[in-house]
């Protein structure tokens, strides 16, 4: 092959490589965060999963000899129904499918499941791995699982059982720290471990769509004694008719004093 005919493809695969990277950057959209209200909550609660669902918080709370799953009263922050877990499990993420909720524990290979009425604990799972954030996808009917690695594992509710995973990736490049999940519409939002992001991850390809910046939802005097933005609920019955925003979704993180009531723009 000539000198010329070398330079030529050299161009070419470089204009290739340009334009791929162009594209995969512009792929990722920045959306801002409006708080629309603040609501009570429980400063000594180690937030790891949150879910809002028939006008209540259900919280599970981390930390051996402190982990819990707990039903809140929105507007006061009122703890109205709690059941404590052993000392030895570590409570992380939660999710609810129909009448029962499901509680994954960090090191400890267990899913609990309890019913939403009573906190009646009626069966007991096991995985392997550990267990960090859960949802569950309305279209496809399966638990999404993360476990503090780039990947997100599809589980069957009934068994629990491990169907499929999924690589997460940003601008082409793995997201670890994927830790508490909420699904809506065909995304998987997601806090990310050690910072103040919630990406938007697609649930068919992987790929962050979007990314949020939550680090001003606590004023400086309040980011004192708390620990990481963590918890990301959806409210189902209420959902804006809008295109333009996604919401209302409630944050809030470990040790935080208040949840927020926010709109994705």
């Amino acid at each position: 092959v000539s000198p010329t005919i070398k330079m030529n493809l050299k161009w070419v695969l470089f204009i290739f490589v340009v334009t791929l990277s162009v594209t995969i950057i512009s792929s990722l959209s920045q959306a801002s965060l409006r708080v629309v209200a603040s609501y009570k909550h429980d400063p000594t609660a180690f937030t790891e999963g949150l879910v809002y669902a028939n006008r209540r918080f259900y919280e599970s709370t981390g930390l051996n000899g402190r982990s819990s799953v707990r039903v809140v009263e929105p507007l006061t922050g009122k703890v109205i129904q709690m059941r404590k877990m052993k000392n030895e499990l570590f409570g992380e993420g939660l999710e609810l499918v129909n009448s029962t909720l499901f509680q994954l524990t960090w090191q400890e290979n267990i899913a609990l499941a309890y019913d939403v009425s009573t906190l009646r604990l009626k069966k007991t799972f096991y995985y392997e791995g550990q267990g960090w954030g859960l949802c569950y996808d309305r279209k496809s009917h399966l638990l999404v699982m993360s476990n503090g690695s780039s990947y997100l594992t599809f589980r069957d509710p009934f068994t629990f059982e491990s169907l499929y995973s999924l690589h997460v990736l940003k601008e082409g490049e793995p997201v670890d720290n994927i830790n508490e999940l909420e699904c809506v519409n065909g995304m998987v939002w997601a806090n990310i471990w050690l910072t103040d992001a919630i990406f938007g991850i697609d649930i068919q390809s992987g790929e962050v769509k979007v990314e949020i910046d939550g680090s001003r939802l606590l004023s400086r005097e309040e980011k004192k004694d708390v620990d990481v933005l963590n918890g990301i609920a959806f409210d189902f019955k209420s959902k804006s008719k809008s295109s333009s925003r996604l919401g209302p979704f409630y944050l809030t993180g470990k040790f935080w004093p208040k949840i927020f009531k926010v709109f994705f723009d």
